[in-house]
């Protein structure tokens, strides 16, 4: 019996992995339903295979199915071009679980590029999202975009043009983001109230802002903390932010290195910083009114260590930037903290450790407010031990398709 049974269950493995299977889709005149009903029409373990060329596209597309793959011939080879789209939706949105996307490019999509919602264990590998008229605020807002996913992993994906964050991750845990560049996005690579999150051997260079991490009120996550930044290369970050009025990101000043704002447990080190004429870091709270009771709008539990920092801060984009840096002899020292360490209704201790030097400390009293600045420029700052967090850990399955 014992015998019979295993038998049985190998025929069944075996059944399933022989109905695993590849649907080839080509370019051509109706590319759109031929795409959309390959999405609709996969099973668990298939794979949509775009063969190379360019599908002139005319609406969004979505995948519901899990353990697929859509896989094009390279990010140049195969192009979804979505300069025709009518809706303004994402150009591929993906709400199911292990699914990967690679080795294609993706155009002018109205809304975001590509998008995972509730999705765990999704994988992007060698992307091109880009908008090909250059920066403009009329282009879609994310590039590459997870949301409420789990176990996210973005490698060796480029990103040009988002009117937002080119790779942003949101309200998401357990994020692997490497190997990927992004240039002439308003924000190049952004978390937002995540947790636990690596962020390594990137190129963030001509965006507005380079690496953001913040956390924000009023949103079904909160309380984003533990990001590692390192071995990044952060340099001339130098494109007028061109986000649409209102959005958060519209506050980034032009030549920010990196921004983290009301996030915990963020570690910086090891990153090269430089050509960014606002500042290398920024350190700062949530200035806008909240009504969210739970939110701490101050950063708290941050290291800045073992950077290269170049050349920084030289003509500063922020209110009253130009007039604190002539204070300083025409340049901002190259991290910047607001200096404000508490807030009414929270509890958590504000710990800063920074042993890149020199640091300007303004010393606020309260989040934004500048005019009661007390600014002070300081060797190095803080010596509490903040422990780094743990290196994020992907199932095999994501790690063997980043190795």
């Amino acid at each position: 019996m014992m015998r019979l049974t295993t038998a049985l269950l190998a025929a069944t493995m075996l059944g399933g992995a022989a109905q695993a299977k590849t649907i080839a889709v080509a370019p051509g005149p109706d590319a759109q339903e031929r795409i959309q009903t390959a999405l609709l029409d996969a099973k668990p373990g298939d794979t949509v295979q775009l063969a190379a060329g360019r599908y002139e596209l005319s609406d969004g597309l979505s995948l519901d199915v899990d353990d697929v793959t859509v896989k094009g011939a390279g990010p140049d080879a195969t192009v979804l071009s979505f300069k025709g789209q009518k809706g303004a939706g994402e150009g591929l949105l993906v709400t199911s679980d292990r699914v990967t996307v690679r080795d294609l490019g993706v155009e002018d999509t109205r809304g975001d590029g590509v998008k995972s919602k509730a999705s765990d264990q999704i994988s992007f590998i060698n992307l091109r999202v880009e908008w090909t008229g250059g920066p403009n605020e009329k282009n879609g807002a994310y590039g590459v975009y997870p949301v409420s996913s789990t176990n996210v992993l973005i490698d060796k994906v480029v990103v040009k043009g988002a009117s937002d964050a080119g790779i942003y991750v949101g309200q998401s845990k357990n994020i692997v983001v490497k190997n990927s560049r992004a240039e002439f996005n308003v924000a190049g690579i952004e978390i937002e109230n995540s947790m636990n999150a690596d962020v390594f051997d990137n190129v963030a260079t001509h965006n507005a802002g380079g690496i953001l991490v913040f956390d924000l009120p009023n949103l079904p996550q909160m309380g984003g903390h533990s990001t590692r930044l390192f071995r990044n290369k952060v340099v001339q970050n130098d494109t007028a932010n061109f986000a649409p009025k209102g959005n958060i990101v519209a506050q980034v000043p032009t030549g920010t290195g990196v921004m983290i704002m009301a996030n915990r447990n963020v570690h910086v080190f090891e990153n090269e910083i430089a050509e960014n004429q606002t500042a290398a870091v920024m350190l700062v709270s949530y200035v806008q009114k909240f009504d969210d009771k739970t939110y701490n709008p101050l950063p708290r539990d941050i290291v800045v260590r073992d950077n290269k920092l170049g050349r920084n801060g030289w003509d500063p984009k922020f209110d009253g930037g130009a007039v604190l840096a002539k204070m300083m002899g025409g340049t901002l020292p190259p991290v910047m903290w607001d200096g404000v360490t508490s807030f009414p209704g929270t509890s958590d201790p504000v710990r800063v450790v920074i042993s890149n030097g020199p640091i300007l400390n303004l010393n606020l009293p309260a989040p934004g407010a500048l005019l009661a600045a007390k600014p002070k420029v300081e060797p190095t700052l803080g010596d509490a031990k903040i422990a780094e967090p743990s290196p994020v850990v992907l199932p095999k399955r994501q790690a063997d398709l980043g190795a």
